[in-house]
């Protein structure tokens, strides 16, 4: 079963996407504290991250940075998501993908399905 992590501090849509994403048969692990992200990346290993780049008190942008430098992890699959435009942005620091919020949850799963193995 594929593993993703998802970085989000809307409740609500943590909420939802934990709902879909188990729906759609992949483990899905939620962080509650972003300071410790390589930590815990170490620890689950996911083979994707929906990364939220405006994050309460962490910008995510600096987080995909420190995920792709890091020679150590397995570097998954990582679908940087916004409300606003950061779609060069987050491809020129990592992101593989970019989905612009509001986004239709059909949308998201055909990028996880299409760039994760099953």
């Amino acid at each position: 079963m594929p593993k993703v992590m998802i970085l989000e501090d809307d409740r609500t849509l943590l909420g939802l996407l934990q709902s879909l994403l188990g729906f759609e048969g992949y483990e899905v692990v939620v962080l509650e504290n972003f300071n410790q992200v390589l930590s815990d990346l170490h620890q689950h290993n996911p083979d994707g991250i929906i990364l939220d780049i405006q994050l309460d008190d962490t910008n995510g942008l600096d987080l995909l940075d420190e995920i792709r430098q890091n020679g150590e992890l397995n570097q998954p699959y990582v679908l940087a998501c916004s409300g606003l435009d950061y779609a060069s942005e987050a491809m020129q620091r990592g992101a593989n993908d970019f989905i612009m919020k509001p986004y239709m949850p059909d949308d998201l799963v055909k990028l996880l399905k299409e760039n994760i193995k099953q």
